[in-house]
């Protein structure tokens, strides 16, 4: 077996498993760290904390963040569906704007000095990985043909 031969079956592989690994892991990330709010444990609760109180004055934390959690429990299940990438992507788009939010209004918290991350903004920023892997499987949708339908 020579090593071209070798180097193409495992671009196949890869080409035939990276839908299914970019959803499953879509899935384990958006499901374990939104159940994490809902049972109050997730370690991102004092971030959030500071955020919700410059961005959401019309409920309480605990109530935002159990909703929250929901709504990233949500987004992962949605990812394992076939079918769903047209609510989910916008979901995700949302989320992330939420997410990205504290490297603008807290940059104290997010930022030990210019360019240079504390571990929450690592933890924000390495959401591009998760945007990255949502543009992989919306890139494996095929278009509608009867946008009426759906009118």
């Amino acid at each position: 077996m020579s090593l071209y031969s070798i180097d193409v079956q495992v671009i196949h592989f890869f080409k035939k498993t990276a839908e299914f690994f970019a959803r499953f892991g879509l899935f384990v990330i958006f499901f374990w760290f939104g159940l994490l709010k809902v049972l109050d444990l997730s370690p991102a609760s004092p971030l959030v904390q500071e955020l919700f109180q410059q961005t959401v004055p019309f409920m309480t934390f605990p109530t935002f963040f159990m909703f929250f959690g929901i709504f990233e429990m949500l987004i992962g299940i949605l990812f394992i569906f076939r079918g769903a990438e047209r609510v989910v992507i916008p979901l995700l788009f949302i989320h992330m704007i939420t997410t990205f939010m504290p490297l603008f209004l807290l940059p104290d918290v997010v930022w030990s000095q210019f360019l240079v991350p504390t571990l929450e903004g690592q933890y924000i920023i390495k959401n591009l990985v998760i945007i990255a892997a949502a543009v992989s499987v919306a890139a494996n949708l095929h278009p509608i043909k009867n946008y009426n339908h759906f009118l």
